[in-house]
């Protein structure tokens, strides 16, 4: 008969299975919630205190150990992964990852916080609605609402940025999947949440979780017309191309975040009619691009577009 710790390990590795066919990128967690393989470097680092450290490694030496950079969706290596993991009590979800791009919410009710409200004020004054979505319930009564971003920006990793409470994980980061056994108990899927999609982040949410730029101490300005307009440049026009280019399903996401940038360095009023002739150029109407602009002049100056 198999022992409780092996039980432990093989319902560990079935929910990770399924996830991965999910294509969620899952590494085998500890009952801590840290990856639960050893980093093949732990000598070397040992053993070369008196070295200048060189960058890290994440897997370039192709032996496991390297926390959610070790995630894979392959069911071979998710197996492989576990089986060098015999301990393992559960899993991670790697954020920020294709084809989801996960980004996880985490409501986290400790220390009195009341992250649930706070998400709503923050609804509720950025004009955005809380999708429904995949939802994980958390041991200690907090939750982790699931949400897909677009696939060309990293969202950083956070602490109670946003609101006391409110953690994120994005490029980097993971989530512990449901299903996982931990030291404070077993993560579950809320009810009525497990067959739904993941849902897309909302593009005002996206904008606050986004890295904000460090801009010169003076709002660049646009030069007259004829001059230089280079991408990269304080021109703009790196953030126009940036919305010309946006396929089906992330215009209105491009186009909010390009003009909550624009604004934010001082370029919005004059910039804005090359945004909206770039969204209409992606197939977004007259209407939904003039309001998305106005949104982002909202939430990034409290004043309208």
């Amino acid at each position: 008969m198999a022992t409780p710790d092996r039980l432990t390990a093989t319902l560990a590795l079935a929910h990770a299975l399924s996830a991965a066919e999910r294509g969620l990128p899952v590494i085998p967690l500890s009952r801590s919630k840290l990856p639960a393989l050893r980093s093949p470097h732990h000598e070397e680092r040992d053993s070369c205190a008196d070295i200048p450290p060189s960058p890290p490694c994440r897997g370039e030496c192709g032996l496991p150990g390297h926390g959610v950079h070790d995630a894979s969706a392959d069911p071979a290596t998710v197996r492989a992964l576990f089986a060098a993991a015999p301990r393992a009590t559960g899993y991670g979800i790697a954020c920020g990852r294709p084809p989801h791009h996960l980004i996880g919410i985490d409501l986290d009710t400790k220390h009195g916080a009341d992250p649930a409200a706070a998400l709503e004020r923050l609804a509720r004054d950025h004009r955005f609605t809380i999708p429904d979505t995949v939802t994980v319930l958390t041991p200690s009564g907090g939750r982790h609402l699931w949400l897909a971003g677009p696939p060309d920006l990293a969202v950083p990793n956070s602490a109670s940025r946003l609101a006391p409470g409110i953690d994120v994980r994005g490029t980097g980061g993971y989530l512990v999947g449901p299903g996982s056994l931990t030291g404070q108990g077993v993560y579950h899927l809320a009810p009525g949440t497990a067959a739904l999609p993941v849902a897309p982040c909302p593009p005002a949410l996206l904008a606050l979780l986004s890295p904000r730029p460090r801009g010169p101490r003076n709002p660049p300005r646009l030069p007259p017309p004829g001059q230089d307009r280079r991408p990269g440049r304080t021109s703009g026009h790196g953030l126009v191309e940036f919305v010309r280019a946006a396929h089906e399903g992330q215009r209105n996401t491009r186009l909010f975040w390009a003009a909550c940038r624009a604004y934010e360095n001082g370029l919005g009023p004059a910039l804005a009619p090359a945004l909206t002739e770039a969204a209409l150029h992606t197939g977004l109407s007259l209407h939904e691009a003039r309001s998305t602009i106005a949104s982002a002049a909202r939430l990034t100056t409290g004043t309208h577009a």
